[in-house]
């Protein structure tokens, strides 16, 4: 097969606009898709921030900046991925969508085009399977923010053909990240070994182990990470948190996905974190507080 020239997202949410963002940057003529013009418009205006940025840092140069601009497509007509050579799926963790929406991709793209999603805890079978192209379906796992972040977990099902598995890993590495290889379980490696953290450490609040910002400076500092475990919840999303758990649990039964008590009653309050205005901390004051958790 030849090597990939043209990429499609779908999605232009915060990871879809940030894919399409390094895929653009990287060379790549790049579409991306979403089901309205409004959803299109503001991931737009985010990837031209974000290239401001970079820019303003030195980090990028003006035509570098522009000539990435001119290699993106927004569309809200699915048809118009059908002559791309790689479909990287980033929209909400929800099977039965994205399935739909490889479905009728399967039968638009050619029989070079690889499909892949960026889902963080599916798993890829579950999604291969809904095709008639399961040898050539991989995830391919970004990090938020996407042009920060230098990982990608590249990921192989039972069905995915080494040819394919290698392409998409050259692939990632083209876009300047660090590709690991990572087998099709739920949370591949790095949620994996997250979730249960961020959910022990909400656990460790329940019980009174420590106060929230003693539990976070005590990470922090002992272990060298760069926020403490409840910082991250309320970056990463209390809602995003318990959404990724309970697919985890459902797969493993094991306790340490279960979420905990806590957890539930913070996302029924409505307490995501930041984009919350409060989480684990109340983000209205500045410097943040603790907020109330009744406990």
């Amino acid at each position: 097969m030849a090597d990939i020239q043209r990429v499609g997202v779908l999605g232009c949410g915060l990871m879809g606009s940030g894919i399409a963002q390094v895929a653009a940057t990287a060379g790549y003529e790049t579409t991306v898709r979403d089901v309205s013009q409004e959803i299109l418009d503001r991931g737009r205006a985010g990837i031209e921030k974000s290239l401001g940025k970079l820019v303003e840092k030195g980090k990028l140069q003006p035509a570098d900046r522009d000539a990435a601009l001119k290699r993106l497509k927004f569309t809200t007509v699915a048809a118009d991925l059908r002559t791309v050579d790689i479909v990287i799926e980033a929209i909400t963790e929800d099977l039965a969508l994205k399935n739909v929406l490889f479905l009728e991709l399967d039968g638009l793209c050619g029989p070079g085009t690889i499909f892949a999603s960026n889902t963080s805890s599916l798993t890829i079978a579950e999604m291969a399977g809904a095709t008639k192209r399961a040898d050539r379906f991989v995830g391919l796992h970004f990090f938020n923010p996407v042009p920060v972040m230098p990982l990608v977990e590249v990921v192989r099902t039972i069905t995915t053909s080494e040819q394919t598995f290698k392409r998409a890993f050259a692939f990632a590495a083209s876009l300047g990240k660090e590709p690991v290889a990572a087998k099709d379980n739920s949370g591949f490696i790095v949620n994996l070994l997250l979730v249960p953290y961020l959910l022990d450490a909400i656990r460790a609040v329940e019980r009174g182990v420590g106060s929230v910002p003693d539990i976070d400076k005590a990470m922090q500092l002992g272990c060298g990470y760069p926020m403490g475990p409840l910082t991250l919840l309320d970056l990463v999303g209390l809602d995003t948190t318990h959404h990724i758990a309970e697919i985890m649990f459902k797969e493993y039964r094991e306790a340490r996905y279960a979420p905990p008590p806590l957890l539930k009653r913070m996302v029924l309050a409505g307490m995501y974190g930041r984009k919350a205005g409060k989480g684990f901390y109340d983000y209205s004051s500045n410097p943040p507080i603790v907020s109330n958790l009744g406990l």
